[in-house]
């Protein structure tokens, strides 16, 4: 640790990208060059040691990512905290949570395969969160890469303003180094772990590429910094000062995507990244952050990263290690000391801070005090992820966290009873970690159902279990997560009446429900209240939009939500004596079931995003399986004898699909898959749903 904080001189960083970009080896190579580590170990290399920030068994045997790792490097007089996040898409939410706390990325892009379907998720969610970013293209070492086409791809496929700020010297097996655009000088790694950064003259035949593209490098930053349109237009030559800062301006401001260019794997050109790292990201000052103020109704407000201000901190990531709940915290402003007393604002809890640690993949170094602006960990705090952590003088909460719905259920339970124990503990922690894993008990069948991101996320978590928590599993069939919805609109009249000894019950309510159309916070069910003249009295309004939201939770058909519905409540009756709330509720629970069926019921079945790559001479084979699982083909792109294939696929039909395509292709095929939209179901397939459902109520009514 610096002896003095300067926050002018700090970096939180993520490095986030598709599958197997090279996201972990960069990370490797960042802690090697910053000091942290004193050997290089590979992903997936011969001594099977694994990296550093893959700490999970498991993720070192199958060779990915899970779990974002965060550790702190120096790089010259900078500190670089750095979080490796995971590419795989069923692990969304590791990435959502870094990125929600960070200031700057880098997105590693392949050198060969270039903007990928991952690619694009990471960008919406950079954007989502306006995180500035560099580019880093990857393995050039390897046969068919250009980066040149890959910034093409940044600029047409993710529509960023993209722009070289480094060309490679050599590609594929001639790849030895770089010509710095800014500077124009070039530069090689020597060495056996290119440690070495040696400047060498700019080779002959690149000077002239090396001028246009510097040319076009200065175009882009004279659209950015008016003192560089000048320069520009009297055909002046700006200064490496005057270019860096614009450089960082266009950042910043979102306004520019710098492209760097190396082979990590080969350790060339890391130590430049890092360089672009603290010259061209924010440090925490310069990102603008805001939180919600609890006394005023939620009012925002901007935090400043200033010490002697009140404290807010932001548990973002929750880890269980032996030594109990290890909390990752993001300090937005004031200290957080060991022994200080801070207090959860979800629950007004106040807690002492027992410990406060510095991380380093899986191993931890104690610190007495954390500034604004920094990223630490805590042990012994029992909060949930998302949870914002004040002291007495504020009450204030980060904003929450964009948390994608499950779309993947299975049943499972303990195959011994000796398990039960640790398999709710299990579950519980889970849960507590991970916002996208969901577990509810099916009332119906009496099972422990979880539902994820993917296969391969609740793969994972059943896999987790059994090893740290010693608790084999049995897992029930997968089930998809349909929705039920409406096609046209209808008319509804109920009046609810009972007369029972006593004071009775009455309601009436008429109106209207219809589609409702896609709505920008992602709401599916909206009532509008058009009654006048006091004709239902106001309390009784809530009662008859629970109704209807209730029996929307459950639909009639095959027992799945009800979603996108727009109930008028337009007319009504009540009475004096009779009326009450609950009757207001039974009968729009009832109108509800009755409307339904005149409405035309439709069931919705998740769409997948699919990209599968294959050699090109599987590319038959490949397309037919999808067409085969009612797939629609969205194009194609051929790369270096690959071919990639973007389909859009029912995920009802993509069970097992990774043995049929490994068996169809000799196991050379690969594929990932995200959710993409809901869409209706053809009718055989809603058919036979609806069977299967009114056979299964009729069996639990007998």
């Amino acid at each position: 640790m610096a002896k003095t904080w300067d926050i002018n001189k700090v970096r939180n960083i993520g490095i986030s990208a598709h599958i197997d970009s090279g996201k972990t080896t960069l990370s490797e190579r960042i802690l090697f060059y910053g000091g942290k580590i004193h050997e290089i170990h590979d992903v997936k290399g011969k001594d099977g040691v694994g990296a550093t920030m893959d700490s999970m068994d498991l993720e070192r045997e199958k060779g990915i990512t899970i779990q974002s790792a965060a550790t702190q490097v120096h790089w010259k007089d900078y500190t670089i905290n750095l979080i490796d996040t995971p590419g795989h898409v069923d692990f969304t939410v590791e990435v959502e949570r870094s990125l929600r706390v960070l200031d700057g990325a880098v997105l590693v892009l392949c050198g060969v395969a270039g903007v990928q379907s991952q690619s694009i998720t990471v960008d919406r969610q950079m954007k989502r969160y306006n995180v500035p970013r560099l580019a880093f293209v990857n393995k050039l070492d390897r046969q068919g890469a250009n980066p040149f086409r890959v910034k093409d791809a940044l600029v047409e496929k993710l529509r960023l303003n993209a722009v070289m700020v480094n060309i490679p010297i050599g590609l594929e097996d001639k790849h030895r180094g770089i010509v710095d655009l800014v500077t124009m000088k070039a530069y090689e790694n020597q060495g056996d772990d290119g440690e070495n950064i040696v400047e060498i003259p700019v080779p002959a035949d690149m000077v002239e590429d090396a001028k246009k593209y510097q040319l076009e490098l200065v175009g882009k930053l004279a659209d950015i910094d008016d003192g560089i349109a000048e320069k520009f237009l009297m055909e002046e030559m700006p200064t490496i000062e005057e270019m860096k800062a614009a450089i960082r301006k266009g950042v910043i401001s979102l306004k520019l995507v710098p492209v760097f260019c190396g082979s990590a794997f080969k350790n060339k050109n890391v130590q430049h990244l890092l360089d672009g790292v603290t010259y061209y990201l924010p440090n925490p000052s310069e990102k603008i952050e805001n939180a919600l103020d609890l006394t005023k109704n939620e009012e925002k407000f901007p935090l400043s990263p200033d010490n002697s201000k009140p404290l807010v901190a932001l548990a973002f990531k929750l880890q269980e290690t032996p030594f109990g709940q290890l909390t990752y915290m993001r300090v937005y402003q004031g200290t957080l000391r060991k022994g200080d007393f801070i207090i959860n604002q979800v629950n007004k809890k106040s807690v002492k801070v027992p410990r406060v640690v510095r991380m380093h993949a899986d191993k931890m170094e104690d610190v007495e005090v954390a500034y604004a602006g920094d990223i630490v960990a805590m042990f012994g705090i029992d909060c949930a992820s998302g949870d914002t952590f004040c002291d007495e003088n504020i009450q204030a909460s980060m904003q929450s966290m964009h948390v994608p719905d499950s779309v993947i259920s299975l049943a499972i339970a303990p195959k011994s009873k000796e398990g039960t124990n640790n398999f709710s503990k299990a579950l519980q922690k889970f849960r507590k970690e991970d916002p996208t894993f969901r577990v509810h008990r099916d009332e119906e069948s009496n099972e422990t159902i979880i539902s994820g991101m993917g296969e391969l996320h609740l793969e994972i978590y059943i896999e987790r279990m059994k090893r740290e928590f010693n608790c084999e599993v049995t897992v029930g069939q997968p089930q998809v997560a349909y929705r039920e919805t409406i096609g046209a609109e209808a008319p509804y009249e109920y009046t609810h009446k009972k007369q029972t000894g006593g004071s009775g019950q009455f309601a009436k309510i008429s109106g209207r429900i219809l589609p409702l159309e896609k709505q920008e916070d992602g709401s599916v069910f909206r009532f509008n209240n058009k009654v006048v003249g006091g004709r239902i009295p106001k309390e009784f309004i809530p009662a008859v939009e629970e109704g209807f939201r209730e029996q929307c939770a459950k639909g009639p058909m095959i027992g799945f939500p009800i979603v996108d519905v727009d109930v008028d409540l337009v007319d009504g009756a009540f009475h004096d004596v009779d009326s009450s709330y609950m009757a207001f509720k039974i009968a729009a629970m009832a109108a509800m079931r009755e409307v339904y069926q005149k409405a035309k019921p439709t069931v919705l079945e998740p769409i997948m995003k699919l990209e599968t790559t294959v050699p090109e001479e599987y590319q038959g084979p490949a397309t037919g399986q999808i067409s085969q699982r009612r797939g629609v083909v969205a194009g194609t792109t051929t790369i270096e004898g690959n071919v990639t294939i973007e389909a859009e696929v029912p995920l009802t039909e993509m069970f097992g699909y990774s043995t049929d395509l490994r068996s169809a292709t000799k196991g050379k095929g690969e594929f990932t898959m995200e959710f993409s939209k809901y869409s209706p179901a053809p009718r055989n397939v809603q058919e036979e749903l609806a069977k299967k459902y009114a056979a299964k109520r009729a069996a639990e009514q007998k």
